[in-house]
């Protein structure tokens, strides 16, 4: 016996989920033409899909002008339910392929410590176990991340600290103690004490370790620092140990750079020195079996405390010839 849930019908309403399928996918790109070929298909049948749509629902949908189509208010309105709808037939073709072994693709994002951290010696068991999973790392904020799970664009993500939203499901992974580091030959705290503006070396708006260092300084009345954003933690590393300014990160990170003696780095008070990191998925999500099984490698890996190497693979090198994907979510901006 065969079903066609191509449609839904309410009282005498009928959507296509194709007419929706083709509506995001318009809006997305913006243009006809363009959806037609990323749908592989007329232009013609684009713009009847649209019209169809347009007729059911008795609104307009789509501005046309010369560079394009831009959504009505009312398609404004529709595209939240369109990309839901068009998640729950992926769901739902998960679900039903979900088989005991982990396969298929697992999109997960994570912070950019914990991945240089933790998750390459994790990926080499995970990728022995389970060859059959095709996965996609995407490294972001700890705001970045709980944005894109949200709009359903990762299953998952491990991000810091807790995220206290009521369609987020969280799950404790282990505690991050964190110290403050400065030059080798000025200790941080030191810098604090100093006349001047303290310089802060962080991460873009939305890291947390960011946010929790500017938390410390209020509580110690520090009022007069300046930002400087860098994009990534050897940046980081490198301009403290140079002596340009202060940071907060990780005591894993910067063990190495502290034990050769390149920066010097101090721990905080015990409750400003732990931030737990937390798993966080959508309540009312698909939550595979791929996920289930990274879940439980991340939370039960114990790390080497003796050695001063976070690990001795970079996630870069797993990426050539396996199934693996890293990608930061400000490049998949303009293809998410």
């Amino acid at each position: 016996m065969q079903f066609d849930v191509s449609g839904l019908s309410f009282n005498g309403f009928t959507m296509d989920a194709s007419d929706l399928r083709v509506f995001e996918a318009v809006v997305r790109v913006g243009n006809i033409t363009r959806a037609s070929a990323l749908l592989n298909t007329v232009q013609s049948n684009v713009t009847a899909r649209i019209r169809s749509l347009e007729e059911e629902l008795g609104v307009l949908l789509l501005h046309r002008h010369a560079r394009g189509v831009t959504p009505t208010i009312a398609g404004q309105r529709l595209l939240p339910y369109a990309l839901r709808f068009a998640q729950l037939l992926a769901e739902a073709r998960s679900a039903v392929s979900e088989t005991a072994t982990p396969q298929g693709k697992l999109a997960f994002g994570i912070l950019e410590t914990t991945a240089a951290m933790r998750l390459p010696p994790i990926l080499i068991r995970y990728r022995e176990d389970f060859p059959d999973v095709d996965i996609v790392i995407r490294t972001g904020t700890t705001q970045e991340l709980i944005e894109a799970v949200l709009q359903h664009k990762l299953e998952g993500a491990f991000v810091a600290g807790h995220a206290d939203h009521p369609e987020l499901t969280e799950e404790v992974m282990f505690p991050e103690e964190l110290v403050l580091i400065g030059a080798y030959s000025t200790p941080p705290l030191e810098a604090l004490t100093g006349s001047g503006p303290v310089e802060l070396l962080v991460l873009k708006s939305g890291c947390s370790y960011r946010n929790q260092l500017e938390a410390i300084l209020a509580a110690r009345g520090v009022l007069n620092f300046r930002i400087l954003e860098l994009g990534t933690i050897e940046a980081i590393i490198g301009l403290v140990s140079a002596g340009v300014g202060i940071s907060l990160l990780p005591k894993m990170v910067v063990r190495r750079a502290a034990s050769e003696g390149r920066i010097s780095a101090q721990p905080l008070r015990p409750d400003a020195c732990c931030v737990d990191t937390v798993f966080i998925r959508r309540t009312d999500g698909f939550y595979s079996s791929s996920a289930k099984y990274l879940v439980e490698y991340m939370k039960n890996w114990q790390p080497d405390e003796t050695s001063d190497k976070t690990s001795t693979v970079s996630v870069h090198s797993l990426i050539p010839d396996q199934n693996f994907r890293l990608e930061t979510l400000s490049q998949t901006r303009a293809i998410s």
